[in-house]
């Protein structure tokens, strides 16, 4: 197929880096290349750079600058989170949902093989859990509950503040994954509920590699990495200055964006759905109808794969994903979909498009000009129909 224009619709997987957010980078790269646990001038630069982008973060999360906390990004502070809680916990149990990202899932899985219990909530069709649910899930040996804030695949948002005080009523402490929340929504940790949250530059035009835990104070746990005395002695390891700046200057752009950008993506989003909706038959949308990210559009195909998809959406200069860009490698159909009753064989035919803010409704139209053709290609060559 002859490309015809570049279109990207992955910003759940990643997201470029802003130009503003590069430009702030580049001086720590060089010029400014102090390590900031270190005494001299050059070094105090880098040390300032850091707790401005600290004090950056915590405004943005209604959080105070010595509850933040810098990570290698946002499977660290989830991590961090979990195991430092369960270090310093005085039970062995620990309530999350069935649909968290694979950060969360596999840290409760692996405290698993080390004696600890794991209560992992359903959801219902359109990926939410239940407050009710958590409440009847919670233990005298629940030492912490983790839900997502949105999903990272369907883009549901969950009911975090309900939950957080169904946490909070048994004095346990509430974790919650905000990695996909940053700029698509207020994040507030004191109107959330938050204990303990989680974000990721990347997500919102940072530099990977680059992410923060929020530590509410008096909140037990131990510390992830042994070695300096950087994070107030609570991470060891030299800062990543030029990645923490970028996280700073990304998020403080990001959020200041939101109120313009959240309604114009809500409403491509929208028209992307009802186009495809419209156009191509038994189909359905994954997540919740209203309670998704502004972003977010994901649709199962039937009598489709969705990595053929792909390929020929890519063919034609459309990056998208069938789910979570962390398990595109995997055979097996998302836990995500088939957490919320989907069949594995109508899962495989999942998309998800996911917009930026450099998204137009160009992008739009070309997405809902090529994407019925693909799909009825598929169907008249698929095994699958004929087995209906």
């Amino acid at each position: 197929m002859e490309r015809r224009r570049s279109v990207y619709m992955d910003h759940a997987a990643t997201t470029p880096v802003r130009p503003e957010v590069a430009r702030a980078m580049l001086p720590y790269f060089s010029e400014r290349f102090g390590n900031p646990s270190s005494l001299y001038s050059l070094a105090r630069e880098a040390k300032e750079a850091v707790e401005e982008a600290r004090g950056r973060v915590a405004a943005a999360i209604g959080a105070s600058p010595e509850e933040i906390f810098f990570t290698s990004g946002g499977t660290e502070a989830d991590n961090w989170a979990i195991k430092g809680v369960a270090l310093r916990g005085k039970g062995d149990h620990i309530v999350t949902s069935s649909i968290e990202h694979h950060a969360v899932l596999h840290t409760c899985e692996s405290l698993e093989k080390q004696g600890y219990r794991v209560t992992y909530l359903p959801v219902d069709e359109f990926g939410r859990v239940d407050p009710v649910a958590v409440e009847e899930a919670i233990t005298d040996a629940t030492i912490l509950v983790s839900v997502m804030a949105a999903n990272n695949e369907i883009g549901t948002i969950q009911p975090i503040r309900a939950i957080a005080e169904v946490a909070h009523d048994h004095k346990i402490p509430f974790h919650t994954d905000a990695v996909q929340a940053i700029g698509a929504f207020s994040v507030d940790v004191d109107e959330m509920g938050a204990d303990l949250l989680a974000i990721s530059a990347h997500k919102f035009g940072g530099p990977k590699g680059t992410g923060a835990l929020y530590i509410r104070k008096r909140t037990r746990i131990g510390t992830f990495m042994d070695g300096g005395a950087q994070e107030q002695g609570r991470r060891a390891g030299t800062e990543n200055v030029p990645g923490i700046v970028g996280l700073g200057r990304a998020i403080e752009l990001a959020v200041a964006g939101m109120p313009r950008n959240a309604p114009r993506l809500a409403a491509m989003r929208d028209r992307l759905i009802r186009g495809i909706l419209d156009a191509i038959p038994d189909t359905r949308v994954n997540g919740h109808p209203t309670e998704r990210l502004a972003n977010n559009v994901n649709v199962a195909f039937r009598y489709v794969e969705g990595e053929s998809i792909l390929l020929m959406l890519d063919a034609l200069g459309i990056a998208a994903s069938t789910g979570s860009a962390c398990t595109s490698a995997s055979l097996e159909p998302s836990h995500v979909l088939t957490s919320c009753g989907l069949a594995p064989e109508h899962a495989h035919g999942s998309l998800r498009l996911t917009l930026g803010y450099a998204n137009t409704e160009e992008d739009v139209d070309y997405v809902l000009e090529v994407l019925p053709g693909i799909i009825e290609r598929l169907r008249a060559i698929s095994p699958l129909r004929g087995e209906a």
